[in-house]
């Protein structure tokens, strides 16, 4: 016993000093192949303790772009959401904080991480969302990776609904704003959350701020005809308490000029078995 202890021992110092020396290789990538050794750590049974050593944030920004492209491609999505969470966002998070904008080859990962969508939303966007400390510029450029790259409609569609019913902060209704405009056919139980989402607000003394009024805008002018003549009544009654002086009459306009849920078939035809599953997934 004392023996296979030590050939324990041994092997776990054997792959710390390969994962320090991958380290700083990673830290003066530019380009070219990746170190063989790297791409071995996910298939690890403590590869997340072995990626630590390798210290991520020192990677170069193409190495970190390399990385993504490795976990997004060839791992699952419980790796590669870990990946995103841990050390994708992280490092993203500081580059923008640091330089008040995002590295190429960073910006570059984050659309790659979409190509796993569900290690996307679970990795990348609700921790952001979680944080509470999400700002404007980080919305702004992460937000422009979920305008430019295409989503899955099921996928956006449980994504949206995660958020509608997280806590809100002010970048949340940026993000809802963005997924809205995908334009993507919403299974009833995403449109009531939505509703839910807004209504929360109708005893709030808070001012809310214009983009909370533009994703409702937004919300109405999308999905009008898929509400239900209550849901309307509810948020022609929110909009009498939370008023923009240039948003609010084209909300109400909107909600006056439109059908109600189920008198015209309508487009709400998503396979609703699926996206359960992929929402219990989430």
């Amino acid at each position: 016993m004392l023996i296979t202890v030590s050939i324990h021992y041994y092997s776990f110092v054997l792959v710390g000093q390969t994962a320090l020396g991958v380290g700083k290789l990673l830290s003066r990538y530019t380009n070219g192949k990746m170190p063989k050794a790297f791409k071995h750590i996910p298939s690890l049974e403590l590869w997340e303790d072995v990626l630590y050593l390798t210290e991520p944030e020192k990677w170069s920004p193409n190495a970190m772009y390399q990385a993504t492209r490795i976990f997004s491609s060839n791992f699952g999505v419980r790796k590669a959401q870990h990946f995103y969470k841990l050390v994708l966002l992280q490092r993203v998070r500081e580059d923008i904080r640091k330089n008040k904008r995002l590295h190429f080859a960073l910006y570059q990962a984050l659309k790659k991480s979409l190509y796993k969508p569900a290690a996307f939303f679970k990795g990348i966007l609700f921790p952001l969302c979680e944080s509470g400390t999400c700002n404007l510029r980080e919305a702004v450029i992460i937000g422009s990776v979920i305008q430019k790259v295409s989503i899955p409609p099921l996928h956006s569609s449980a994504g949206l609904l995660k958020i509608a019913e997280m806590e809100y902060c002010g970048t949340t209704s940026y993000f809802i704003k963005l997924l809205l405009e995908k334009k993507y056919a919403l299974p009833y139980r995403v449109l009531d959350a939505v509703v839910a989402h807004f209504m929360r607000f109708l005893e709030d003394s808070r001012i809310m701020p214009v983009i909370w009024h533009q994703s409702l805008l937004t919300f109405v002018q999308r999905y009008k005809n898929e509400l239900t003549r209550d849901d309307k009544n509810n948020l022609d009654h929110l909009i009498q308490y939370q008023k923009h002086h240039l948003v609010t009459p084209e909300i109400r306009r909107e909600l006056k000029n439109s059908r109600n849920r189920g008198e015209k078939d309508d487009p709400m035809s998503m396979n609703i078995l699926l996206f359960e599953k992929l929402v219990n997934d989430f």
